[in-house]
């Protein structure tokens, strides 16, 4: 045979998801942690390393020691912790699960799009809620959406990706009392927030609440691909149903246990983060014809005129990489940084007004000068 037959017929209008990763010398683009795992968690995993590890033999299933420690830093039952290779393995078993044909998810777009492509690739209907230009939910239309019982998985990421603002704890509670649909929290970035931003607590009292989180933002894991679920038992009874067998390898097990043994000092750098976050934010704002979306992540959404112009700019030029999202609906010309050490964040800011000295332009007005 010199052919093959079609994929999936579902998958014909699907682009795969692409992170737009190029080589650049500063990275603004990805939301990770630029000053990486504490040197305490380094020290703790090389002597696990050293130790030996038993690569010849399958990891721990549902890596119990990980899971009962993180369990107790959270304050919740071991048995409501799971976890997976990334957040997007979580994501992807719950559509996996509670999703699927003749089931619909609830999205609130502009916000992190594995949320679609996950509902395409399972089958899963896809509504979609719009934010307001600021990045706000619409309340109101959610909860009477919700409110015809046929919605079976409402997706709210808080903060959310790209726009950083959090969903309030007062409607999400609303939310979980109007609806007997799994409600997905993703709270990725939810370190980078105040605390009440924090739904663990409400695990409890709501069995329709799960909250997927992450090693790879606060915690500087992004390359060892470790995220977990906090949810009610049953859900989670659910979820290893779907899940693929050995996803957590020993050595992700283990940076992850290492890194939470590091949490003071992963805390001092999520200040750091934060203290970028609001200068670098107060700086963009003062510039003529910037709007900057308010974040409570580490990273800023802002819009600026020509903003895939000035985005390749930063690159060719500057060597500086950040996000572009000027050509997805709903964000037009607008640009995402995350935030990096003090000093990128200098290089950052010198360049963007480089750029707009050169464009001989007030960006405000659109006049030449």
């Amino acid at each position: 045979m010199r052919s093959v037959r079609p994929a999936a017929a579902h998958l014909a209008d699907l682009e795969s998801y692409d992170p737009r990763y190029l080589p650049a010398r500063i990275y603004l683009n990805a939301n990770e942690n630029p000053y990486g795992l504490p040197l305490q968690a380094q020290e703790d995993l090389l002597k696990q390393l050293e130790a030996g590890l038993e690569y010849h033999r399958y990891p721990d299933p549902l890596a119990k020691e990980l899971r009962g420690r993180l369990a107790q830093d959270l304050g919740v039952d071991e048995q409501g912790v799971l976890l997976g290779n990334g957040g997007d393995e979580i994501l992807f078993d719950i559509l996996l699960a509670y999703g699927g044909p003749g089931r619909t998810l609830l999205s609130m777009p502009p916000t992190f799009s594995v949320y679609t492509s996950d509902a395409q690739v399972s089958g899963t209907q896809l509504v979609e809620i719009a934010r307001d230009d600021e990045g706000n939910l619409d309340e109101a239309a959610v909860l009477e959406r919700v409110s015809k019982g046929d919605i079976d998985i409402v997706m709210i990421a808080s903060p959310n990706n790209p726009t950083g603002g959090c969903a309030r704890t007062d409607f999400l509670l609303t939310l979980l009392d109007a609806t007997d649909a799994l409600v997905v929290v993703d709270q990725a970035y939810v370190e980078f927030a105040d605390e009440q931003a924090d739904m663990s607590g409400y695990i409890d009292k709501h069995r329709n609440l799960a909250i997927v989180r992450s090693f790879s933002k606060a915690y500087a894991l992004a390359g060892i691909r470790l995220g977990y679920l906090i949810a009610n038992t049953e859900v989670i009874k659910e979820l290893l149903k779907v899940r693929q067998p050995y996803s957590v390898d020993r050595f992700s097990a283990l940076a992850g246990i290492a890194a939470l043994a590091a949490k003071k000092q992963m805390l001092r750098s999520v200040e750091q983060m934060v203290a970028q976050r609001q200068r670098v934010g107060g700086e963009l704002a003062a510039m003529p014809g910037i709007r900057v979306f308010a974040s409570s992540a580490n990273y800023l959404l802002f819009s600026v005129p020509d903003a895939h112009a000035i985005w390749q700019r930063l690159y060719d030029r500057y060597g500086i990489l950040v996000r572009d999202f000027s050509a997805t609906l709903g964000l037009k010309d607008c640009l995402r940084v995350s935030m990096g050490t003090a000093a990128e964040m200098d290089e950052f800011l010198q360049a963007l007004t480089a750029l707009r000295t050169e464009a001989g332009v007030t960006w405000q007005t659109g006049e030449e000068r």
